[in-house]
């Protein structure tokens, strides 16, 4: 995607979907905000599965934010309830998505993450600062792990019993005390969203991706560390993009890394802020 120059910083954009079928992560991008979303994939086929709600989600936050200057948590609580009533969504039987956001004016830059979208800040003193929520993967650790044995006979998600058990396993935990919280049709969850400030004066660049490409460096270690990441990113964000998928490629059945899937959707934003 080409790059969309604003008054204080340039922001460019890579995605790659996984092969199979179409991606279910979105990038929405403003003059003064950045929102990604990954849509969750489930087994029920279906019109309003998670990229759908990646989607109409993230079109309705990025259009509160281009008008409003609310609490972000506000903008997306705000967003949810639309979307659940305009589309009728029900608590725990919905579709669900991540929800990154950053926003930046003249003073500072505003970062939430709800779900396991992390936003990696760059200060201009070369330190690193991470935005990120895993608490999902913290939730059905045993029927996540079921799946992935099954690497190496076809990966986690070839088989839909077992992935529906981890979908429901998962959804008897959402968007509650005790278990994780996400987007869906819940608005309460957004009060929930792990969230930073900083001095726009203090950050260089705001790195923002799905887990797509952050098992990357926590996972693969391709790259080592999210120092290199963040170099590859800004240099090139199509090469750190497609230098996870390449590591997917080297083990195709699973077997190096055991995964519920041989590539995922990968999408990553990155904002390099200007100073005067």
């Amino acid at each position: 995607m080409p790059a969309t120059n604003a008054p204080l910083a340039t922001i460019r954009t890579a995605e790659r979907p996984r092969p199979d079928r179409p991606s279910e992560d979105r990038v929405f991008v403003i003059a003064n905000a950045v929102v990604v979303l990954d849509g969750a994939s489930q087994p029920e086929a279906g019109e309003r599965n998670g990229g759908w709600l990646a989607d109409t989600l993230g079109r309705d936050v990025a259009e509160r934010l281009s008008h409003s200057h609310d609490d972000l948590r506000q903008i997306l609580a705000d967003a949810i309830a639309a979307v659940a009533k305009r589309h009728d969504l029900k608590p725990g039987a919905a579709p669900s998505t991540t929800v990154s956001i950053a926003r930046w004016n003249d003073e500072v830059v505003d970062i939430l993450v709800l779900g396991d979208s992390p936003v990696v800040l760059l200060d201009r003193d070369g330190g690193l600062h991470q935005v990120r929520d895993d608490r999902l993967h913290q939730i059905a650790s045993h029927q996540r792990q079921q799946l992935k044995r099954q690497a190496g006979y076809g990966f986690g998600f070839d088989d839909r019993d077992r992935w529906q058990t981890l979908v429901d396993a998962e959804r008897s935990h959402r968007n509650r005390p005790g278990g994780y919280w996400i987007a869906e049709a819940v608005p309460e969850a957004a009060a929930q969203a792990v969230s930073g400030r900083w001095q726009l004066e203090d950050v260089a660049a705001t790195v923002m991706m799905t887990d797509g490409v952050s098992v990357g460096v926590s996972r693969y270690r391709r790259p080592s560390d999210w120092r290199s990441a963040v170099e590859i990113a800004m240099a090139d964000p199509a090469g750190l993009v497609n230098l996870v998928h390449d590591a997917e490629a080297e083990d195709p059945d699973g077997i190096r890394w055991p995964r519920t899937k041989r590539h995922d959707d990968k999408t990553l934003a990155v904002v390099e802020h200007h100073h005067g």
